[in-house]
This record gives structure tokens, C-alpha cells and sequence, in this order.
């Protein structure tokens, strides 16, 4: 028993003797080893840190200028005593959260994820945009098509792909002859690209404490980012409209139908108390009479029930008006005097700064026996 003991106390000091060994090992980084490198291969440093600026510039100048217009409203916010009260009631006990109080479909928070949505997008093709210096004149999708400005990488992207679709013969669908109106569930490649251009130059934010939405066009031209900017703003308040009065509108419709209707019996009604009368001016038999009473009465009758639709169809109006939401505008959108691109100056810089961290990795990697040093 005593040499087993004595055996595994062997072997497990052995065992701890190799841990500590290894953990023993330290990696070392000479940086003075790395400056006088660096300052050894200043003539490849200059260089290509004179490419990368070259590189920066270049792609600088690429960039085409884009302005940005913004619109700020403000959504009326309509509530009364019975309603506060039944959505503090929800609210504890968990039916609605904070951001939905009123638990409608759509409410602030989700108007930016509507609003990136190609139902919501493609209705802004058609838009008439022009251009500052009126040199063009036409719809938002042949703007984005025909009269914007192609970087030499969107270039080079557009021609391979064209040459990879080529090599597999995939035809594209045959093109629709209503470009303006696509199916926003079935895009071609052209309408797919323009509406992802929009849903990056499109934004809208909303103000969780305050609901103010700020909705913001970015095109090359400064004209026409601003109507697109209150084209948005008018579609959504369009979009919302909808929403908020769809069943007053049906109760408005379902009862001006009554109404027509009801009036319609009314003046049938009318007529034909007023002919009876007229045919049978001089009679005064009791039959007669009795008949002319019913006929006065089905008309009365029948008044009443007009006069009682009226009210109805008076009274759907006014919930049709009353749910309507209204929108103040905060903002409104103007013509920016300035592009929003990123400076130039800062481009050259992240060039510079990317070239010196690849210098950097290309000499510790090649020298890195003289750098980095294992004790």
C-alpha cells in the first residue's frame, strides 16, 4: 500500500511539475524591437500609406453628393376619462405594455417598421420629383433608375452580376408595363433594388416619450429630397387615416345607404297620401276617410324613421370626424443648402488609419522571430 501511495504522489508531482512548466512560458513583445523595425521601413510605410491616401481620395470623389430633408410632426393624442381608465386596467394586468396603451394595431413605435415596408414604398414611385436646376422632370422610380449617379463599384457589382446571370441563362420576369404600380410581393430585380435604396435613404424616428416623428429623405439632389420627404409625411398620415377611421367610414356608409333609403319610402309615402287626397277632394265618405288617415299615418310613419336615420347618419359623421387623428407639423421639410456625406478629410483619414494597422500586421508577421520572443 505504501508504494502505491508513494507511486501516485511520483506521478502527480510529475504531472504538476510539467503544468507549471508550461504555464511558465511567457510571451514577450519587444516593442522596442517593433519601433526600430517600423523606423527601419519608413520607405515602405511612406509608400504605401501614399497608395492607401491616393485610394482614399480617389474613392472620396467617388461618392456623390446627397442632401437630406426632415420633417418633424406631432400626432394628436385623443383621450378621455373612460379610456384612460380602461387602459390603466389593461395595463395592470398585462393585456397592453407602455409603448401600445390604447392596444391599436398601429401606434408610434412600429410607424418606422410600416414605413421600411414595400407595401409602403412602392406607393412612393410615382411621386413627380424635379431636380433643383429643373433638368429633370419625372417620377421618383425613373430618378432612381435612370438619373442617379453610378459609383465605379456599383459599376463593377452591377457588370458581374450581369455576367453571372448571363453564364446561368436565368431570364428575368418578363418586365410589367406599369413600372409605376408593381406588385410589392413580387418585385423584379430593378424594383427590388431602387425599393432597398429607399429603405436605407428613407428613415423615420419616433420619440418614445414625447411621440414626435421625425421622417427624413436623403437623395442626390436637394429638391427632390424634399418632396419626397413630405411625400412621406403624406402617405403615412394617409396610411394612419385609414387605419384609425376604417369602421367609422363603413358606419358612415352603412348608414348613409339607410338613409337613402328611408327617404326614398318617405317620398313614395308622400306621393301617395297627396294623390289619394287629390282624387278624393269632395268625398266624404268614412271609408274614405279612414283610408286617408292610414295613408297620413304611413307617412308619418315613414318620416319618422327618415328623420331618426338622419340623426344616426349626423352622429356617424361626427365619430367619423372625431376619430380622425391630426398631425401637427413641428418641422416642415426645406430645401438643404448643405450635402450631409461624410467629410472628406475623415475618409482620407480612416484610409490612413487602416493602411498603418495593415503595415502595421505586415512587418510583425514577417519579422515576428525578431519581435515576439518565448521564455
Amino acid at each position: 500500500m505504501e508504494n502505491q501511495n508513494n507511486i501516485a504522489s511520483e506521478s502527480t508531482t510529475q504531472k504538476n511539475d510539467k503544468v507549471n512548466s508550461s504555464n511558465s512560458h511567457k510571451i514577450n513583445v519587444d516593442l522596442v524591437a517593433l519601433f526600430l523595425l517600423i523606423t527601419h521601413k519608413w520607405k515602405f510605410i511612406a509608400i504605401t500609406l501614399l497608395v492607401w491616401a491616393i485610394f482614399g481620395i480617389w474613392y472620396a470623389f467617388q461618392q456623390p453628393k446627397e442632401y437630406r430633408s426632415t420633417v418633424m410632426l406631432a400626432p394628436e393624442t385623443t383621450s378621455n376619462n373612460l379610456a384612460s381608465k380602461i387602459s390603466s386596467i389593461t395595463s395592470m394586468v398585462g393585456l397592453f405594455d407602455e409603448a401600445n396603451p390604447t392596444g391599436d394595431a398601429i401606434y408610434p413605435e412600429i410607424y418606422p417598421d410600416m414605413m421600411s415596408s414595400n407595401d409602403f414604398l412602392v406607393k412612393l414611385l410615382p411621386v413627380k420629383v424635379k431636380t433643383l436646376d429643373n433638368k429633370v422632370n419625372t417620377n421618383f422610380y425613373d430618378y432612381q433608375k435612370n438619373k442617379t449617379k453610378k459609383t465605379f463599384f456599383m459599376k463593377v457589382g452591377g457588370g458581374i452580376q450581369h455576367f453571372f446571370a448571363s453564364l446561368s441563362k436565368k431570364d428575368e420576369v418578363q418586365p410589367r408595363v406599369d413600372s409605376l404600380h408593381p406588385d410589392p410581393h413580387h418585385l423584379t430585380k430593378i424594383e427590388d433594388g431602387i425599393v432597398n435604396s429607399m429603405r436605407k435613404d428613407f428613415t423615420c424616428q419616433v420619440d418614445k416619450k414625447t411621440n414626435v416623428i421625425t421622417i427624413s429623405a436623403q437623395t442626390e439632389d436637394p429638391l427632390v429630397s424634399t418632396i419626397m420627404a413630405n411625400a412621406i409625411k403624406d402617405e403615412l398620415q394617409k396610411f394612419i387615416t385609414k387605419y384609425k377611421t376604417e369602421k367609422s367610414r363603413n358606419d358612415v356608409k352603412y348608414m348613409s345607404e339607410i338613409n337613402r333609403k328611408a327617404k326614398l319610402d318617405y317620398s313614395r309615402a308622400r306621393q301617395k297620401y297627396a294623390a289619394y287626397c287629390d282624387a278624393n277632394t269632395d268625398v266624404t265618405l268614412e271609408s274614405v276617410k279612414s283610408k286617408q288617415e292610414d295613408l297620413e299615418n304611413d307617412m308619418q310613419l315613414k318620416y319618422n324613421i327618415y328623420t331618426q336615420t338622419m340623426q344616426q347618419l349626423q352622429m356617424s359623421m361626427a365619430t367619423l370626424q372625431d376619430n380622425t387623428p391630426a398631425f401637427t407639423t413641428i418641422q416642415s421639410a426645406s430645401v438643404p443648402l448643405k450635402h450631409c456625406n461624410t467629410p472628406k478629410i475623415f475618409i482620407l483619414i480612416t484610409f490612413l488609419i487602416i493602411g498603418s494597422l495593415i503595415d502595421l500586421l505586415i512587418i510583425a508577421i514577417r519579422y515576428r522571430k525578431n519581435i515576439i520572443q518565448i521564455a
